[in-house]
């Protein structure tokens, strides 16, 4: 389930309170009073058995007696009395509740109890153990909280109901309201992937605040995040960054956090921008609450005093924002206001005795400059001006905390003389902040987001799926190490496996005794200067550990010797019996190569990760690495390896030449594949890659499987991002010409130009309901980038040329119930079979995703598209309230 019934959770016109109590501070009493005094115009309707009255209201002896069919319930009884309320709800007609009561765990089995009565009717479950719920567009609190909140624009979710509570006292103080405040307690049903979803459609909130300390379900989370992402900001506090920390929220929510730096990976990749403490978090629902975000975010800053103007730059560049270059026009206007010392550049300092008038030329000048997208101002302490008057002029310059249309960003130093500057630019709407770095960092946020919508539509040239990999010679690997009930490949398997999906290795030689050691490294002496012996074993894989490593051998004789040596060494361990061999190589040797480490292993919450950084023998001791989601792209990729310092060495400095930037991406994409394709992989390092300008080679390799998975086939449906379903590519011949069908990857928006230019105007109506003549580039990144999980389409490519032909789209609700299919096939095309091709092609893909019907909105004109849907047996229904429109719907 995703948003299915929590309508009635978001916009409830009626409520049932089970275990309302007229006893004051019981929460059944308190829950009545917020939903009374909030002023809630729909019904209320108190139900327990021990009152005849509530609040002065009739109270009901059960959900039964109820008259009417509440929209939502809010359950305040003893934990043993939840799931017979929940089932006697459901039989009523109500599909969703509020579980304020604690103690519904998964050891006393009544968690399970509840969910098994709200599964017949689909009825959804928020919490339990929460705070509760508020609506306050909607005058609506069932909630425990000690206030009423305001109604505005941000929405927020909190898996704590206490940081819930505290956002709400410190946002009445701040004048800051919300569309929704949702406390989600345990979140045994209803999670914040499901409410995140929901939230992304809704048109009263503009950002998304997030207090998290766990994810499930985190693939339907990422799918619902970056949704959400891509129309609003999306700012997110995960608590358990540490061990201590982790364990401490693990016991708050019964439930797994995740290693941090895999939760950094996946809300960058949403797009979710995310804060480190409550303080961040406060900032930025001030900024997001009062301003829309920026596209460009350059900033002015005006001054009485040059430290704060400093520090404030520091911030800034800190946060990859811009400091505006003041225009001429501007410094002229600013030498007249200004006496001659000032700091002529920005920021402009206007020197410590600035009085209110010196602040108001200064602040105007500053915002009306065609460079400046946003203005900071700062005031500090002296004897020389009072700055409650310069508060009180630069209020009068704001129209709704603005100032020429441009977010006002103020910062009032200090605290005993700042009080009263501070509540006069508060009470005049402009967001107010004490310390230079938050009110900078503040100001970041609305920039930031734009920035990661930028960073997230930029156009891959290559993709994993993009990997040429030989899976048959993989699989064949897999299935010899899991036939002998092996976890661990060798050190020839796993070189062998990366080799199949194009990673390079050296040659490599496996033998059973030190003689045959000395005659394979003569053979690989003749093209090499050096060779390294090491040993085989399928129980020991950290070599170095025992002395299983020996290189920069120079002779047969000295390669047999350490073979010796390395038998040697493991008796004197106990270990002989774990010696299978020796794997003798070319010592690879780059005078100014990188030593480079690519891994995979598993996060509990998000499933498989790839890791990429400084690699080598003290690769726990420098710690040099960042982590990824796959799938990959080599933009991906790219971002991964500038996450790290060693990613800044590849760029080449003094006498090394760059790295072969391409060759390492396409290592990573080859990794992600290999783990898209074999699910039955469950870690890798490749350690060392060495890396130079030539290219790459990987010295050392080892993969983990899991035996009892070698014949789940990929791809693989742990990633938390579904991967590219390349298995629905095919060819059809329609009268003479071969087309390739194949899903839609993000690199076709280069075909779409030429495409579109050989529709016609009218084709272009019929697809888009309306006539459109421009598509902005946007909208075309938006077209080819696709998450997987929810939406699909089809493009068409002729063979003899590759141009495209046609495209046919399926967009999903969350539930899978309805998908809207779209379709467009090149006008010049028209009549061969192709839409035909297309649209089959989509309505199999529906069917085997379980969707549950397939619509189209189809103008009465199109008689084309209509015919060919009738042949399809789909059924038309008229819309009365858009005449010239048909709704054509295909039960799958």
């Amino acid at each position: 389930m995703t948003i299915r019934n929590l309508e009635f959770a978001a916009r409830p016109r009626s409520v049932a309170v089970i275990g309302a109590s007229s006893r004051p501070g019981a929460v059944g009493h308190i829950v009545m009073q917020n939903l009374i005094e909030g002023g809630f115009e729909g019904e209320i309707w108190p139900v327990n058995p021990k009152y005849k009255e509530v609040a002065g209201r009739r109270c009901y002896k059960s959900a039964r007696d109820i008259p009417a069919i509440p929209d939502l319930a809010v359950i305040l009884t003893p934990p043993q009395a939840v799931p017979g309320i929940i089932a006697e709800l459901g039989e009523k007609g109500t599909r969703a509740a509020v579980v304020i009561t604690a103690g519904l765990t998964r050891e006393n089995g009544l968690r399970q109890a509840m969910l098994d009565a709200a599964k017949p009717h689909l009825f959804r479950i928020i919490g339990p153990n929460t705070v509760g719920l508020m609506v306050p567009p909607m005058k609506f609190n069932a909630s425990f909280a000690h206030m009423q909140a305001k109604p505005g624009g941000l929405a927020l979710l909190s898996q704590s109901g206490a940081i819930a509570t505290s956002l709400v006292d410190w946002a009445a103080a701040e004048g800051i309201g919300f569309s929704h405040i949702v406390s989600l307690g345990d979140m045994a049903d209803v999670d914040v992937g499901d409410y995140l979803e929901m939230l992304a459609g809704d048109g009263r909130t503009r950002g998304i605040l997030m207090y998290l300390e766990t994810i499930p379900s985190p693939r339907k989370f990422m799918t619902a995040a970056r949704a959400a992402a891509r129309l609003k900001p999306v700012i997110a506090i995960k608590a358990g960054r540490h061990a201590q920390a982790a364990k401490a929220a693990a016991t708050h929510t019964g439930a797994l956090s995740g290693a941090d730096r895999v939760v950094e990976a996946a809300l960058r990749r949403a797009g979710i921008l995310r804060v480190i403490d409550l303080g961040e978090l406060f900032d930025a629902a001030e900024v997001l609450a009062r301003f829309s975000p920026l596209e460009r975010s350059q900033v002015g800053i005006v001054s009485n005093g040059g430290g704060a103007g400093v520090l404030a730059v520091d911030k800034l560049i800190d946060l990859k924002g811009t400091l505006a270059e003041f225009t001429p026009q501007t410094l002229e206007r600013l030498d007249k206001a200004l006496p001659e010392n000032w700091s002529h550049a920005n920021p402009a300092d206007i020197i410590g005795d600035a009085p209110a008038e010196r602040y108001s030329e200064a602040v105007r000048a500053v915002a009306d400059d065609a460079n400046t997208d946003a203005v900071l101002v700062f005031n500090c302490p002296t004897g020389l001006a009072s700055p409650s008057d310069a508060a009180r002029a630069v209020a009068a310059l704001a129209d709704r905390g603005r100032l020429n249309g441009k977010p006002l960003i103020t910062c009032w130093l200090g605290e005993e003389k700042a009080r009263e500057g501070r509540r006069i630019l508060q009470e005049a709407g402009i967001a107010n902040f004490s310390t230079p770095a938050s009110a900078t960092a503040a100001l970041s946020y609305l920039g930031e987001w734009s920035r990661a919508q930028k960073a997230l539509t930029r156009v891959p040239s290559s993709r994993s799926e993009d990997v040429t990999g030989d899976r048959e010679a993989l699989r064949a690997i897999l299935s010899g190490a899991a036939a002998e009930g092996r976890r661990m490949l060798t050190e020839p398997e796993a070189k062998a496996a990366i080799a199949a999906y194009g990673i390079p290795v050296p040659e490599t030689i496996v033998v059973q005794t030190p003689d045959a050691v000395g005659e394979a490294a003569r053979h690989l002496l003749q093209s090499s200067s050096r060779v390294v012996v090491k040993l085989l074993s399928k129980t020991i894989t950290h070599k170095s550990d025992v002395g299983g490593v020996v290189l920069d051998l120079k002779t047969a004789d000295a390669a047999r010797e350490a073979a010796e040596a390395i038998v040697k060494r493991l008796e004197e361990r106990g270990e002989a019996d774990a010696l299978e061999g020796f794997v003798v190589q070319p010592m690879v040797t780059r005078k100014h190569a990188h030593e480079l480490i690519l891994g995979v292993s598993q996060d509990p919450i998000f499933g498989p990760v790839v890791l990429f950084g400084a690699g080598g023998t003290s690769v726990e001791v420098v710690d040099d690495t960042a982590i990824a989601l796959p799938p990959l792209d080599d933009v991906l990729a790219g971002d991964l390896m500038d996450s790290t310092r060693i990613g800044k060495l590849l760029a080449g400095y003094r006498d090394r030449a760059p790295a072969h930037r391409e060759a390492i991406a396409d290592a990573l994409n080859a990794i992600s594949q290999m783990i898209v394709d074999f699910p039955c992989i469950k870690g890798m390092d490749i350690n060392p890659l060495i890396a130079d300008s030539e290219g790459v080679v990987a010295l050392d390799a080892r993969i983990e499987i899991e035996p009892s998975e070698i014949d789940r086939k990929g791809p693989s449906t742990d990633l938390a991002i579904r991967p590219y379903p390349d298995g629905w590519a095919k060819d059809v011949d329609l009268e003479g010409h071969r087309y390739h069908l194949r899903p839609i990857k993000p690199a076709d928006v280069a075909l779409f130009p030429d495409f579109l230019s050989r529709v016609s105007p009218e084709d272009i109506r019929f697809r888009f309901l309306a006539p459109r003549r421009h598509f902005p580039d946007e909208m075309l990144m938006r077209l080819t980038q696709l998450d997987y999980e929810r939406d699909i389409a089809f493009i068409a490519l002729r063979a003899e040329d590759g141009e495209m032909g046609g495209i046919g789209r399926l967009s999903s609700d969350p539930d899978k119930e309805i998908a809207e299919y779209g379709l467009l096939v090149r006008t010049d095309l028209q009549g061969h079979g192709l839409g035909f091709a297309l649209l089959k092609q989509l309505i199999d893909y529906g069917r085997e995703e379980g969707i549950g019907a397939i619509e189209g909105i189809v103008l009465s004109d199109n008689v084309k598209m209509l015919s060919m849907c009738r042949d399809f047996g789909f059924v038309a229904k008229e819309n009365s309230e858009e005449p010239g429109v048909v709704t054509m719907s295909l039960k799958l």
